[in-house]
């Protein structure tokens, strides 16, 4: 029996090789774009009602659910004040942690 962890090495490749990186940051963006899509029906919102709170189109909402690369960081911000959600931002730098908060 392997552990996911060795799994995903073999298969993927060890942390801090580019292939699992970047595995790990498209699996980031599809976990908060099912984050975003679970808060928003949550409270009762369509896209195209969740795009009208912020000012932007349907389509920016569509592309943070559907993990798209391209939405501005002040537009997902926006998108998190407007589900009332508490945003932590953790960056890390040669193994020291910076919180903001």
């Amino acid at each position: 029996m392997m552990s996911l962890e060795s799994l995903t090495d073999k298969h993927i490749g060890k942390k801090g090789t580019e292939k699992r990186d970047k595995f790990e940051y498209e699996l980031n963006l599809e976990i908060i774009g099912s984050i975003v899509k679970d808060a928003r029906k949550k409270r009762n919102l369509t896209q195209q009602e969740l795009g009208d709170l912020i000012g932007v189109q349907k389509a920016q909402i569509s592309k943070i659910e559907n993990n798209t690369k391209s939405v501005r960081i002040d537009t997902f911000l926006k998108v998190l004040t407007a589900l009332k959600a508490k945003v932590n931002l953790q960056v890390e730098f040669e193994n020291k942690e910076l919180m903001l908060g």
